[in-house]
């Protein structure tokens, strides 16, 4: 598998972050798990083939992750050549498919049928789905919103996790263990913790008890520019420790 940060930022303005989007090849799979805004300008700086995407998942509904998923619907119809005619599956928690009736409400009825075939799959916390032959996505159930869910991705052996937003979960640490990459948010410093993000050091917890092979944070707000949120994870965690930017790349497996 290979996955390549596009997004590290959050809902903050950056300058060099944009909002959560996560790129993920697997066989035959192009999976964008989250879809904030800025996403598409900056696959097309990073050379990300965005348009070849079969599968787009969302951990939750806050705008930062969702929120240029109708820009990217439109793209595929009208900024590219030729214009899509593949399925696209969007997948999401319980909810999705009545979000997006009322987006449709919003935006208008293209946004039901945008011009190519359009699959809406709702996954609950504990499921797995098949993405396509050997391709496997698992969710799990995360503290953050009512419906967030973290996401792993199987395929030939390897597994990816990629938590969305979370708070500290001992139940999440179970799911992802022995996970080879584990993608994590890291919100905010440790003085200014909550419940509802991790700081540095609860990430390098949760992937010590996750027992991952190597953790890579994201989802940085602008108070973590001035920490080495690599570092303090560091101290409780033993494996290799990340601080993503966008663009970065990481293989996952033998390939």
């Amino acid at each position: 598998m290979l996955l390549q940060v596009i997004g590290s930022g959050t809902v903050a303005p950056s300058a060099t972050r944009t909002a959560p989007a996560h790129w993920v090849v697997a066989g035959s799979v192009r999976l964008l798990m989250d879809c904030g805004a800025g996403s598409l300008h900056r696959a097309a700086t990073l050379g990300i083939p965005w348009h070849s995407v079969s599968h787009v998942a969302l951990t939750h509904f806050h705008t930062d992750h969702w929120g240029e998923l109708p820009h990217l619907l439109f793209a595929l119809r009208w900024g590219i050549e030729p214009a899509r005619s593949s399925t696209l599956t969007l997948i999401g928690p319980v909810g999705l498919r009545d979000r997006w009736r009322h987006l449709a409400r919003a935006l208008g009825d293209w946004v039901q049928e945008p011009g190519y075939p359009l699959e809406l799959r709702e996954i609950a916390a504990g499921e797995t789905l098949e993405l396509a032959a050997g391709v496997a996505l698992e969710a799990y159930r995360t503290p953050h919103t009512d419906e967030s869910v973290a996401y792993a991705v199987r395929h030939g052996g390897a597994r990816l996790v990629y938590t969305g937003d979370t708070g500290p979960s001992d139940g999440l640490a179970r799911w992802a263990r022995g996970c080879d990459l584990l993608l994590a948010e890291c919100s905010l410093p440790d003085d200014r913790a909550i419940e509802i993000h991790l700081t540095p050091t609860q990430a390098g917890a949760l992937a010590r008890a996750a027992d991952a092979g190597r953790l890579v944070l994201t989802h940085f707000y602008p108070a973590m520019e001035s920490v080495d949120a690599a570092a303090l994870a560091a101290e409780v965690f033993a494996g290799d420790v990340v601080a993503a930017r966008d663009g970065d790349r990481f293989t996952i497996g033998a390939g």
